[in-house]
């Protein structure tokens, strides 16, 4: 059974009694004031202090270091993007219908690391903001309703984009206009041709949308399918289901909120593992490094047909303080080889699992690139059994070895390891030391 994408690590409040007495009047400010509507995570929530670099620390003291976040991709509180944003916002931060200089600066920057038909960038603030807009940008440009999306997929959480987000939502059934197709998952779904398996599932789905009337506007993916458990190979899988979406007349949305800005080593995009060149490309997370900050990079016949039916602005996408944000991420990016740290670090990351896996049958599966691995615990070795109970207490046991780290996949089955950029060889030996200190005290 699919499992909702937030319920996989989420504190219970009848579990509140349980927790010191500071923390339990934390939690009593908190439901006051923000309801149920808000999510904590860990069995016994962690309050947060202060951060820097790879690592947080919390009230107590403790120093964790941080295995799960993409948002302050360069690190925490990175000096370059803290003394960026502080300068711009003590002398001008305004919306954006006035000419200044450095939003100019980071959409030069930004639109050059991106395929040259993708001529024009839209700010936003999140990436909910971005992947909304997208889905206005392919809708009026195709005249179809209809969207394809994996069946975990995640891309935000406006009305229009959770309704193309299956995770937000197991066990209902999905709008008459969006179509949900198996993840590129080889683990769990052996295949001799995964791109043409993954593009007949496509097809499929594409020709069910135009029969029922919907139409086919596009196909919205990340590249590392994230929420999905984690998919990045073979090199090149996407090319056919690409070519499917072209055929029937669709554009490519790819979501870049968590595999862009490096993040999988072998490109500044996740798509470029693929060889496959989006119509539009949505960021949001990333780009400000905590800041903030999202953006629609798309083709200038697409975004021209837009602006003709629409009357579009964003008050505080690419406020003066939002771009120098982001101009330091880039700096920081390029300026500390963080990529290349990506790909490196990642390598010897997924290496050292590997050799973990063979020691540990319930590790089932590691696999991803760069910085973004997927590592799947299973109950039964041959079988391949999900094990979403031992991802469980692995998140826990892990917090209680001072490391961070969060699950993905349809089961919750899978570990999300999706640490800053930053991350050493030093940091991942403590990571697979800790992992496999806290499987070694699991019952035999």
């Amino acid at each position: 059974m699919t499992l909702e994408i937030l319920a996989m690590n989420r504190f219970d409040p009848a579990r509140a009694a349980a927790v010191d007495a500071e923390t339990k009047a934390l939690l009593d400010r908190r439901a006051r004031t923000f309801g149920p509507a808000s999510v904590l995570f860990y069995e016994r929530p962690v309050h947060m202090v202060s951060a820097e670099g790879v690592f947080m620390q919390a009230a107590d003291g403790t120093r964790y270091l941080d295995v799960y976040n993409n948002v302050p991709s360069v690190g925490h509180c990175h000096p370059k993007v803290v003394e960026a944003m502080a300068r711009q916002a003590a002398v001008l931060n305004i919306h954006t219908r006035y000419l200044y200089d450095n939003v100019h600066t980071y959409a030069e920057r930004l639109l050059a690391k991106l395929p040259e038909s993708l001529a024009h960038l839209m700010l936003t603030c999140t990436g909910t903001e971005s992947n909304d807009l997208a889905l206005r940008l392919a809708t009026n440009w195709t005249g179809g309703e209809g969207f394809v999306v994996t069946e975990t997929a995640y891309h935000g959480n406006s009305a229009a984009v959770t309704a193309i987000s299956p995770s937000s939502m197991p066990g209902r059934t999905l709008p008459a206009h969006v179509r949900a197709i198996p993840a590129p998952d080889a683990y769990r779904r052996p295949t001799n041709d995964l791109s043409a398996d993954f593009a007949a599932d496509l097809d499929r789905a594409i020709h069910e949308l135009k029969t029922s009337g919907a139409g086919f506007a596009g196909f919205v993916a990340d590249s590392i399918f994230s929420s999905d458990g984690i998919y990045a190979d073979p090199p090149g899988f996407m090319q056919d289901a690409i070519e499917v979406v072209h055929r029937h007349g669709g554009l490519f949305i790819a979501d870049e909120v968590q595999p862009g800005f490096g993040r999988t080593g072998d490109g500044f995009w996740g798509f470029e593992r693929h060889g496959v060149v989006p119509d539009i490309v949505t960021m949001g997370k990333p780009m400000g490094n905590g800041y903030p900050m999202g953006g629609v990079a798309v083709r200038a016949d697409v975004l021209q047909s837009f602006c003709d039916a629409v009357g579009y602005f964003n008050t505080f996408g690419g406020s003066p303080v939002a771009a120098a944000a982001g101009l330091a991420v880039l700096d920081a990016i390029e300026d500390e080889g963080l990529m290349e740290n990506a790909k490196e670090v990642g390598t010897y990351l997924m290496g050292r699992l590997r050799d973990l896996a063979r020691l540990r049958p319930s590790i089932g599966d590691v696999r991803g690139a760069g910085l973004f691995v997927g590592l799947e615990f299973v109950s039964e070795p041959e079988a391949r059994t999900p094990d979403a109970a031992l991802a469980r207490r692995a998140i826990n046991g892990l917090r209680d070895r001072g490391i961070l780290i969060g699950a993905a996949g349809p089961f919750g089955n899978t570990l999300k390891i999706r640490p800053p950029l930053p991350f050493s060889r030093e940091n991942a030996d403590f990571f697979v030391d800790a992992l496999d200190d806290f499987l070694a005290s699991e019952p035999a």
